[in-house]
Parts: C-alpha cells; sequence; structure tokens
C-alpha cells in the first residue's frame, strides 16, 4: 500500500484532528512527526534529528542541541482529514510549552520508548494530560533497538501510568529483523520493505497464527471487560467482530477507560500509516468535544458549541516574533474568523483587527482567508494579545480559562556587558517573557540587579542566548540561584490589626482581626467567619487580595509565603472613611505583622532525579547523590545496568550533570522531574539567611 499523500481538505470539525505528541526527551517525538509530515506528503524529504534537517526543530538552538524547546505546530492530511500537530518538548524545563499545548488539542500521542518504557517525563506529560482530560493513544517506538520489548513496554504502561492497555498490534521480527507488525482487529499482516514508501499487507505468517489469535482473543475479553455493549456481543457470540472492536475501542478512549497501544519504529517509517488511521478512528474531532465553558461577566457561565455559525471565539496559546512580524497562534473554539476582521479581547474589552491569518508549518507558512471552529493557526496583527488571552466577535464576548503557569524555581541575575546596551537588554526580556509566560523578570530592590526567573537550568540557558543571538546583546550571567519559599509551621490566633490614616478629606479606617494557620499543601486558603455584616463581603474580599499582597514576601528571607489558611474573625467599619482600599491595606499589613509573629519555616524545591550509570559506577553516584542530600527511593540492576531513583534538593543540582560524566567516563545519564517542597534544614538554612543581602 502506498502512502495516502493528499492536499489539506477544507471541511467541517468533523474532519479535523488537533494532536500533540507527547513524551519523554529522546523517545522519539520529533522524529514521529517528521515522518507523519513524510507519510502525508506534507513534505518530500525525510529530515533527521541528528542531522539538524527536521521541520519541527528549526530554530538554531534545537538543532545545536538535538532536542524540541519550543512546541511547533504543523499540519497535514490523511483519509480525508485535515490534521493538526504539535510536537511538544519532552525535556522537563519546557514542560510549560506542553500545558500551554495540552490546553487547546483534542487528543494526543503519547510515544514511549520500547527499552525504557515509562520514563519520568513521559509520566509527567501524562499526568498533564489527565488534568486536561485529554484522550490518547500510545506509540511505542523503537522497536528496531537492541533490548526493545513491546511487553515489557506495555508493563510499564500498566504499572506506571495505572491505565489498561489495549495492544492492538503485534511486531514481526525483534530488534534489527523488525519489519512490520500483525494487525489484531483485521487479522493481516503489514510489512514495511527499505525501499519502499509504504507498506504492503498479507496474510499473518505462519509462526505468529497462534501467537496472534491468542492476543486478539486476549484484547477482546479486555474489551468487554469495560464496554457494556462489547460485553453483550461477547457473551452471546464467544467473539467481537472487527467493527465491534473499533467502535468499542474509539468509546474507551474517549471516555479514558483505556488506551490503545500501537508500535513501529519511527525511525525506520515503520508503522506511520497505522497510527494515522487510529489517529481518525479512535481521537474525538472538535465536533466531538463538548461546548467551550466560559464567564460573560459577574460570574455567569456560558456555552459555545464547536460550530462554525457561533459568535466567533478562541483563545490564544502562544506568541512569538518572527521576520513576518509577532505570531499569535489560535485555537479557535467557535465561530468563523476572516482576514481583517476587528475582534475583541474578551478580558479587557480592547479591540485589535487580525491583518493576515496563516496555516502553520513549523516555521513555514500559508495564508488563508478564513479559519473556523476546530482550527488552529496563527494570526499577525494583533498587538497586545498574550497567550492566555481569549479573543472573540465584538459584542460577544466570552472569557476562557487560560492555560496555567508554572511558578519558576531556578534564577539568575542578567546585566548588560555595556551599559549602553541596558535599554536593548530590557526590551530583549520583556519579548522573551511575552513568548514564554513561564519565565519571569524582576528588579532586586536590595541589589538593583535585574533576575530572570525560570524552570531550570537549560530553559535559563536557552533564555540567555536567545538575548545574545536573537537580539545581539551581551550579557553577564550570575549564578543560579533557588526560588525558595517560606511557610508558617505554628501561626496565630486573635491577631488585630487597625488602618486608620486622616491627612485631610476623607479618611481610611479598616479594623480586621485574623487567624492565621498552616496547611499542609503548599497552597493559601482565606475564609471569613465574620457574622452580623460586620465586615460586608465586599471588603472581605478586598482583605483577601490585601493579603495575597503580602504572601509575597517573607519574613525570613523576602521569599514567597505559602501554605497557610487566614480566617477574617472579625472586624469593624466606618460609616464615612471605611472603603476596599483600607481593608486592603489591612489585610496586607495585619497579615505581614502575624507572619512575623509566627514560627516560619525555609522550604526549597526538590525534584526527583533518575540516574542511569552501569553498574561499576553505582558507588560513587550513590556517595555523590548522599553528599548532595539526595534520599535514593528506589535502585534496580538490569543487563549490568543500574538505574537509581532519588529525591534530591534542586540547589545541590547546579552542575550535576558535568559531574555525573566525570564520574562515569561519560556513560552516566539523568533525568529530573519536579517533586514539591521541603523543609530546609537548619543548617542550609543559615547559609541562605547569610548569603541574602541586608533586610
Amino acid at each position: 500500500m502506498r502512502a495516502n499523500r493528499q492536499t489539506l481538505p477544507t471541511s467541517s470539525p468533523t474532519a479535523v484532528r488537533n494532536l500533540g505528541i507527547l513524551a519523554h526527551v529522546d523517545a522519539g517525538k520529533t522524529t514521529l512527526t517528521e515522518r507523519i509530515l513524510f507519510a502525508t506528503g506534507a513534505i518530500h524529504k525525510r529530515g533527521e534529528v541528528h542531522h539538524g534537517t527536521t521541520v519541527t526543530d528549526y530554530d538554531a538552538q534545537e538543532r545545536d542541541r538535538g532536542i524540541t524547546i519550543f512546541a511547533a505546530a504543523v499540519s497535514c492530511a490523511w483519509g480525508g482529514h485535515r490534521v493538526n500537530l504539535i510536537d511538544t518538548p519532552g525535556h522537563v524545563d519546557f514542560s510549560d510549552e506542553v500545558e500551554r499545548s495540552l490546553r487547546v488539542l483534542d487528543g494526543a500521542v503519547a510515544v514511549f520508548d520500547a527499552v525504557a518504557g515509562v520514563e519520568p517525563q513521559s509520566e509527567t506529560v501524562w499526568r498533564q494530560a489527565d488534568r486536561h482530560g485529554v484522550p490518547r493513544i500510545a506509540f511505542v517506538n523503537k522497536l528496531d533497538r537492541a533490548g526493545a520489548d513491546l511487553d515489557t513496554a506495555v508493563a510499564s504502561i500498566r504499572r506506571r501510568l495505572g491505565v489498561v492497555p489495549l495492544v492492538v498490534q503485534l511486531p514481526i521480527g525483534a530488534e534489527d529483523s523488525f519489519s512490520g507488525v500483525v494487525d489484531l482487529l483485521a487479522m493481516r499482516a503489514l510489512h514495511w520493505r527499505a525501499d519502499s514508501d509504504g507498506y504492503q499487507a498479507g496474510p499473518v505468517p505462519e509462526p505468529l497464527r497462534k501467537e496472534a489469535a491468542r492476543r486478539r482473543r486476549l484484547l477482546e475479553e479486555t474489551v468487554a471487560e469495560l464496554h457494556a455493549d462489547a460485553l453483550e456481543e461477547f457473551c452471546s457470540a464467544s467473539a467481537l467482530t472487527e467493527r465491534t472492536l473499533v467502535r468499542a475501542l474509539r468509546e474507551l478512549t474517549l471516555r479514558g477507560d483505556g488506551v490503545v497501544v500501537l508500535c513501529g519504529s519511527a525511525y525506520r517509517n515503520r508503522g506511520i500509516e497505522p497510527l494515522l488511521d487510529a489517529v481518525l478512528a479512535y481521537l474525538p474531532s472538535p465536533a466531538d468535544m463538548p461546548p467551550v465553558r466560559g464567564l460573560v461577566g459577574d460570574g455567569v457561565e456560558e456555552e459555545r458549541a464547536p460550530d462554525p455559525t457561533e459568535p466567533f471565539t478562541a483563545l490564544a496559546f502562544k506568541v512569538t516574533a518572527t521576520t513576518t512580524g509577532r505570531l499569535t497562534y489560535l485555537r479557535v473554539y467557535a465561530g468563523t474568523l476572516s482576514k481583517g476582521a476587528t475582534v475583541v479581547d474578551a478580558a479587557t474589552g480592547r479591540t485589535e483587527r487580525v491583518g493576515r491569518i496563516l496555516r502553520v508549518q513549523a516555521d513555514r507558512h500559508e495564508e488563508r482567508e478564513e479559519a473556523m471552529a476546530g482550527d488552529i493557526v496563527a494570526v499577525i496583527g494583533l498587538k497586545t494579545a498574550r497567550a492566555g488571552t481569549t479573543l472573540c466577535a465584538p459584542g460577544a464576548a466570552l472569557v476562557l480559562e487560560p492555560p496555567s503557569v508554572a511558578e519558576p524555581v531556578v534564577s539568575v541575575a542578567v546585566e548588560a556587558l555595556r551599559s549602553t546596551d541596558t535599554g536593548r537588554l530590557s526590551a530583549a526580556l520583556a519579548r522573551l517573557v511575552e513568548e514564554d509566560p513561564s519565565l519571569v523578570v524582576r528588579s532586586d530592590a536590595e541589589s538593583g540587579q535585574t533576575v530572570l526567573s525560570g524552570m531550570g537550568e537549560l530553559h535559563l540557558e536557552v533564555a540567555v542566548e536567545k538575548i545574545r543571538s536573537g537580539h545581539g546583546v551581551e550579557v553577564v550571567v550570575g549564578r543560579p540561584q533557588v526560588s525558595y519559599r517560606e511557610t508558617v509551621v505554628r501561626g496565630v490566633g486573635g491577631l488585630v490589626h487597625r488602618h486608620v490614616k486622616q491627612d485631610g478629606g476623607a479618611g481610611q479606617f479598616a479594623h480586621v482581626v485574623l487567624d492565621v494557620e498552616p496547611l499542609e499543601e503548599p497552597r493559601f486558603e482565606f475564609r471569613s467567619t465574620v457574622v452580623g455584616g460586620r465586615v460586608p463581603q465586599e471588603y472581605a474580599r478586598a482583605v483577601e487580595a490585601g493579603c495575597l499582597d503580602a504572601l509575597a514576601e517573607g519574613p525570613l528571607g523576602g521569599f514567597p509565603v505559602t501554605g497557610l489558611r487566614v480566617t477574617l474573625t472579625d472586624g469593624a467599619t466606618h460609616s464615612k472613611d471605611s472603603s476596599e482600599m483600607a481593608f486592603r491595606a489591612a489585610g496586607r499589613f495585619g497579615l505581614r505583622e502575624a507572619l512575623r509573629l509566627s514560627t516560619m519555616e525555609l522550604l526549597e524545591p526538590l525534584v526527583e532525579v533518575t540516574v542511569t550509570v552501569p553498574q561499576d559506577g553505582v558507588g560513587g553516584v550513590l556517595g555523590d547523590l548522599a553528599a548532595r542530600r539526595g534520599r535514593v527511593s528506589a535502585s534496580t540492576t538490569e543487563a549490568g545496568t543500574a538505574v537509581i531513583t532519588a529525591a534530591v534538593p534542586l540547589a545541590e543540582l547546579f552542575g550535576y550533570a558535568s559531574r555525573l560524566r566525570g564520574r562515569t567516563q561519560g556513560r552516566g545519564t539523568f533525568t529530573t522531574r519536579p517533586a514539591g517542597l521541603a523543609p530546609v534544614p537548619a543548617s542550609v538554612a543559615a547559609s541562605v539567611a547569610a548569603a541574602l543581602p541586608a533586610r
């Protein structure tokens, strides 16, 4: 069978698939995306990650480092459908790119290494997809590698992710001899040859017929256990037809009750076409998704169906600056957007004009006259829209929930090498934050330094390199610093704070009584137990806003405060001088006073480190982790290779990559993922405090 190549259809939302490619770094996401583009005719020459020639890894840093850093959108056609793909990063430092992508996707393909199975970042992105309710299918990649085993990878999916894998293929051959798969639904063999673009279908090879029949039976039994209609047919006929299986697999996928598992080798171009067929068969179209919900004002919710005739509603999820102008990426949820149309920022009421609409092919663009419900496009002409902005038709504003933004954990001080470049550095930093909301820029009031904060060392390295190469500004970078947090260990009750200010004209009066107590979770909670109208509800909300202001700087070292509950228990007002501004000030100064009287504790971010080393290097690695205050939680050995998992303070991991290479003669590797916050030992807390500028 030849590849099903065709032009992009212009059709209804039912003929669209918006999906992301998710995985751990080096699992083969970008290679798979490249092969999909080739199989669908979107490109005519296969690129390679190691050659720096792939479509989606088009940034110079991505090609130099050999990893995906920025989520890239591409479109292709298959089976009369348009497939919008977003190739997402696999490195933990860029998980915020994954979060923004998942917010606008309808489905995803999770890619797993057939040797490693579920790796740490694989699990992280899977949980992110869980939070967004994104249906997924799984692709076990790299079956041509030494040590590849589909069953082992599937077992890790079941064990690590807690899902029911529904395996629909059986590999033909193993490792170097992997040449195709048996389709367990149609009970046919699909063979790929090195000199052919497509596959050849034929009967199941004789040596595999018994095993294929056993696995087909196991698939039928598993589906029957999960799907009521399939169970009824299975009980009456003792088997399931291919049509019933396909329908049941789709419904189980959409409900999240099972995950269809396919396999192949993206690098060898094997398994791509069946994966595309599975995307169309099992993953939802925009028309299958429920109406999008948003606020129209005063907390009133409204729905918009994924229909081109509804009022235009779209969410901006990414902003980039290119040579063609400022690109704003949109997911259109309802209505139709035409070139030259006027749109409204639903939150601010500001109007803007759409100059051009582009179908994006990574760094290449195809101009279009309109975009309709279900489309993912980029537009030129918007000047103020940011990631998370809702754009609507005039007179039909609806504010959608924006993508969540993770708090940065690592900071560096940056300054221009030449004083004449200070203004250009400020402009470059503003552009960086606009493109990547997970970066935060602030000015340190004590030192006067400009501080850039992000999700990890690599994240900040990439950002600094963009300043140098993209904006031509040479910068001096300080040593990375960890973003500590402060929390309440023992609070105070009944703290009275009166805010009284009289300097002519209307005065300010607010009287509040606050209880402060610790929370086990790293979050802030506010509640009011005032009765009898002593503090009106609008003033109570102002007190909450003031408390949030106070959480920005704690009493120990000026770090953000988390893990506490504040209760407004009593208060008083003045008939003329009380206002929301006065009660906000009372909340801010009152909580600051309460925190100074409370017993506070410093928290530091932990990361879960998974180190893979030869067995003869285990001793040195364990000793080094112990010296870095690491707590080992698991250690396994297989085929001469040890995998060690430990929780390590982020502050102790700076420079760990070079240290690990040195201890293992370059054979050791490691991956990380966030593991929450933990109290800082007293001895370390003292050194942190000593390093702070005088307050």
